[in-house]
């Protein structure tokens, strides 16, 4: 593989598993220096190691993004830590779906917290440091690159809330697309349908639920959506890929 991120910083949050972990794998091959984001401060050594012995280079960071002083903090860890910021990839998610008069209103917060607050914070903590890639890196162009779903074009019944987080994701990113359009700073965003990830880990049944809605369908692989981030990535300058939507061919 040609390695089209050398020189390179990407930052890349929900790191320890899933598509955040295939993602920051993805980068690394292409040769970027990753900072790798999340919670879970033992799986994120896992990944280093495994992207050094690939021999690449990747810092861990370990934070809490739901707290604003912390997504900054990590921002500006990698900045120092692996020399700037070329590359934001907000994957970190959270899926808590069911029907909405049982859902315990903590779960509903936690998705807001992690789906959207969380983002929101490390793209404001961010973007300065992007701006100033887009104007002296080595590809003269920085990227955003914001995981949301299918969810965050279609709403269903039972995903009123994760819906509405990921279609604000959504929304935030082409609202951004056309602030910085012009000054080399690339939003995009990726809306992956069923994919084999943790996310479907976090409540009891989703599995279950998703299979009655949709039936059981052959999912999607996290290096599915990992791959359509490397394409957005590095590719020339003059192209920006606005929006990816990826689904099972077997989903409706």
């Amino acid at each position: 593989m040609a390695e089209k991120l050398n020189g390179t910083v990407a930052l890349v949050t929900g790191a320890s598993s899933g598509i955040g972990r295939a993602t920051a794998r993805r980068l690394a091959a292409e040769g970027a220096a990753v900072a790798l984001v999340a919670r879970r401060g033992e799986r994120l050594e896992e990944l280093a190691s495994e992207i050094y012995a690939d021999g690449g280079t990747a810092e861990t960071i370990v934070a809490d993004l739901t707290d604003a002083a912390a997504a900054a903090a990590a921002v500006e860890r990698t900045v120092i830590g692996l020399g700037g910021l070329d590359t934001l990839v907000n994957a970190a998610g959270v899926m808590l779906n069911g029907p909405s008069e049982e859902s315990p209103l903590e779960e509903w917060d936690r998705m807001v917290d992690i789906n959207l607050r969380g983002l929101l914070y490390v793209t404001k903590a961010a973007i300065p440091h992007l701006l100033d890639t887009a104007g002296e890196g080595p590809r003269s162009v920085a990227d955003v690159v914001n995981v949301s779903s299918v969810a965050g074009r279609f709403a269903a019944p039972t995903v009123a809330v994760y819906s509405a987080t990921k279609f604000a994701v959504t929304a935030a990113t082409e609202a951004w697309r056309q602030e910085y359009t012009g000054r080399g700073l690339r939003f995009s965003v990726v809306e992956p349908g069923r994919t084999e990830s943790e996310l479907f880990d976090h409540k009891e049944n989703s599995v279950r639920d998703f299979n009655a809605a949709f039936g059981e369908i052959e999912a999607l692989h996290a290096q599915d959506i990992a791959d359509a981030v490397g394409y957005i990535v590095t590719n020339p300058r003059r192209v920006a890929v606005n929006e990816i939507v990826i689904r099972p061919t077997e989903q409706a």
